[in-house]
């Protein structure tokens, strides 16, 4: 039984996924929480980490039952052959899937108006007031230099 890489149809990545299930192959279809902003409203949304791409995990034999499936477009191909995932990949995206959610957690204590230090970057160590922050940036004013930046919520250290 080997991980394999489907390309499916644009936006139908979950519909796929568990259409599969249904049918009894195991799925791996990694998803994350975006914020989505509308002008009246402000909403949460599962949506893929991979876009347009599913995990399966089938032995050889049966690689051909996913076009069953509508919304299977083809497998993904390397070097001519159908591209295998190893396991120990597809259980890396899962921890690193499980800590971005902690991080998540984390994001909650900063808010606009506090002091933070930039920690990596060409503008290391510069003082910056938050302005915005979004899902995994924020808006830091730099008072030193006059400029507003975006960075990575990853970036940034609390004074």
């Amino acid at each position: 039984m080997n991980w394999y890489v489907l390309y499916v149809k644009p936006q139908s990545e979950k519909k796929v996924a568990s259409a599969l299930k249904r049918i009894g192959v195991t799925v791996f279809c990694p998803t994350i929480t975006e914020v989505r902003i509308w002008s009246d409203r402000k909403k949460k949304l599962e949506v893929p980490l991979f876009k347009s791409y599913v995990f399966v995990n089938l032995s050889e034999s049966q690689r051909s039952r996913v076009f069953e499936v509508h919304g299977v477009v083809r497998y993904l191909f390397w070097l001519g052959k159908p591209a295998i995932v190893q396991d120990a990949e597809i259980e890396t995206i899962k921890s690193w899937l499980a800590d971005e959610k902690l991080e998540d957690f984390e994001v909650k204590q900063y808010r606009p108006g506090d002091d933070v230090t930039i920690a990596s970057g060409p503008l290391k160590d510069k003082k910056a007031v938050i302005h915005e922050i979004g899902a995994k940036t924020m808006r830091l004013v730099l008072k030193d230099l006059g400029v507003v930046v975006v960075a990575s919520i990853r970036d940034v250290s609390k004074v």
